[in-house]
């Protein structure tokens, strides 16, 4: 189980939920990171479009990304929805929740070497990484870079440090995918290469927020090759080809002749 430093999620927090049971009124759903918490998920809140059936959206087991719409303390009710999650806000967090799955199976194989619980192994472990680095996922990544050292700068127990480096490095492997475009770009100006510069400066820019990582670099003027590398395959084509349609943009902009090379 997923344990949360939280008792509550905050309002415009996006969470995964479960679905548990559905009514012509709406659903009521678990919190997965916060201990099965339960949440309603009103029928207004179930799709943007008309729905003629809320069996037709939600079903009974199925899992679903929420976003926290109201939270009444006193009350002690979560209301959740569907429509206000961006598919930009569902593909990061099913992203993240396969991460924290992962760190969940980790904290559940060293907590039985130790004979200990695995809530303890959340507390003295996962959220101490928390509280350092902001990410308990990545925080495992870096230490099996870096080192142990990583582990102790949070705080963490010796106790748990020599199991919890052998199981990171048995489940924290990312594959990485990487697509590919070859570009030319050309310029009779002056400063054409300047506006060269400028079309991949301003390109990259505007991907700073995303998962993948890029890569330009000359392979031959005026050939380029752009590179795309992830975890998601799906995701890496859709950002390489988004990437591609930004700089033919700027290079329209800037006077600068852009073209994709067929392969």
């Amino acid at each position: 189980m997923i344990y949360n430093q939280k008792q509550i999620p905050a309002e415009g927090e996006v969470l995964i939920a479960t679905v548990k049971q559905v009514f012509d009124y709406g659903s009521y759903v678990t919190l997965d990171e916060y201990g099965n918490l339960q949440a309603f998920l009103p029928w207004s809140e179930i799709s943007s479009r008309w729905v003629k059936n809320i069996r037709d959206v939600v079903k009974e087991g199925r899992k679903v990304v929420v976003k926290v719409i109201r939270v009444d303390r006193k009350k002690g009710t979560i209301d959740v929805s569907l429509k206000k999650v961006t598919e930009d806000e569902k593909r990061k967090k099913n992203l993240q929740w396969k991460k924290l799955q992962k760190v969940d199976k980790i904290l559940e194989i060293i907590s039985q070497k130790l004979g200990r619980n695995e809530q303890e192994a959340w507390r003295e472990v996962a959220f101490k990484l928390e509280n350092k680095y902001g990410d308990v996922y990545e925080s495992m990544v870096r230490a099996v870079k870096e080192g142990d050292y990583v582990l102790r700068d949070a705080g963490v127990n010796e106790i748990w440090i020599k199991p919890l480096m052998g199981e990171i490095g048995k489940h924290i492997e990312e594959k990485k995918v990487k697509a590919s475009e070859i570009v030319t770009l050309r310029s009779i100006s002056p400063d054409g290469i300047e506006k060269i510069r400028k079309v991949f400066s301003e390109a990259v820019s505007k991907f700073e927020d995303k998962e993948e990582e890029i890569r330009i670099y000359t392979i031959g003027a005026p050939r380029y090759r752009v590179d795309v590398t992830g975890a998601d395959p799906k995701q890496v084509s859709i950002t390489l080809q988004e990437l591609i349609e930004t700089m033919k943009e700027i290079s329209q902009k800037e006077g600068v002749t852009f073209t994709v090379v067929k392969k």
